[in-house]
């Protein structure tokens, strides 16, 4: 009985999650209106950093990007909360991996590799890869994720359940480098999905980039944790192909880390990112505060 006062709210996400998607996007409708005319929800944010990422759009064009962006988000809460009670079959026809052939060759050869991917579309639903590979997760390879502990135990919990729905594990960013170690002691294969688009912790290092018209500070842990256990690097590219239905495109960036320059492989996952958000703008969480803090870039 932990958390019991949650219970209500839990029963309430599981009689959400039997419904079906065309109910699933009536609630999502009136999220949005509820979120963007109602409560506004970060507005300010939205507006600020779409401004100043596409300058040369005008306001009613980066307007009608934010209303769909709006829409999106409110898709993804109820496509997120459906996970706990979704089909492998239905969960395939709407969340599509390409370029898998990469991942099991890599496989095939015992290497592990590090994913990049991004707040794009349903990162929730990226963890059905498990579904697409010739591997079995648990048996002969793992797959991961990394992620930040929420400060509310509760929805820590639940959203860890829902990642988990298909068999992938969840690593704390914290002890990440110490879990993957216990996977290679195994000799097990593994890949390891890590949300790198958001900026650095305080007190973690990061390299200077344009991105999106602005100097960013990005995250440099994953290229870390890659080059210290050798492990190949793949970029996840997220398409929105309809409402509820994906599109996740794997693309190598190095099967082999000793061959590149330092920070090149952040550098190619920036680019990567950029290139998705451009497509879409809309699909991309516009809603974190990326550029509070602001940077220079080097010898500027």
């Amino acid at each position: 009985m932990k958390h019991w006062q949650y219970l209500p709210v839990q029963g309430l996400l599981y009689i959400i999650s039997l419904m079906p998607f065309w109910v699933l996007y009536g609630i999502a409708d009136f999220i949005f209106v509820l979120v963007y005319y109602v409560v506004r929800y970060r507005r300010k944010i939205v507006a600020k950093n779409m401004r100043e990422s596409f300058p040369e759009l005008s306001d009613k064009e980066l307007s009608k990007i934010a209303r769909k962006f709006y829409r999106n988000f409110a898709d993804y809460i109820v496509e997120t909360i459906k996970l706990n009670h979704i089909s492998d079959e239905e969960i395939k026809r709407r969340m599509v991996f390409k370029n898998m052939d990469i991942i099991d060759r890599l496989f095939d050869e015992k290497r592990s590799i590090a994913a990049y991917f991004s707040h794009c579309g349903n990162w929730e639903w990226v963890p059905s890869i498990t579904l697409w590979s010739r591997h079995t997760t648990g048996k002969d390879v793992e797959f991961c994720q990394v992620y930040r502990p929420l400060k509310n135990k509760w929805y820590d919990e639940y959203m860890l359940r829902l990642r988990s729905r298909f068999n992938s594990l969840s690593f704390k960013k914290k002890t990440v480098l110490r879990d993957l170690l216990l996977l290679r002691r195994r000799e097990m294969p593994s890949i390891t999905g890590f949300m790198s688009d958001q900026k650095p912790s305080k007190g973690d290092e990061s390299h200077i980039v344009k991105f999106l018209n602005h100097p960013s500070a990005v995250i440099t842990g994953t290229e870390q944790v890659a080059r210290k256990l050798d492990m190949a690097v793949v970029y996840f590219d997220m398409h929105k192909l309809s409402r509820g239905y994906y599109e996740l495109e794997v693309k190598l960036i190095t099967d082999n880390t000793s061959t590149i320059e330092p920070m090149a492989i952040t550098d190619a996952y920036v680019k990567f990112l950029e290139e998705t958000i451009k497509r879409n703008p809309s699909i991309w969480l516009w809603t974190h505060n990326r550029w509070k803090h602001k940077v220079e870039m080097p010898n500027e």
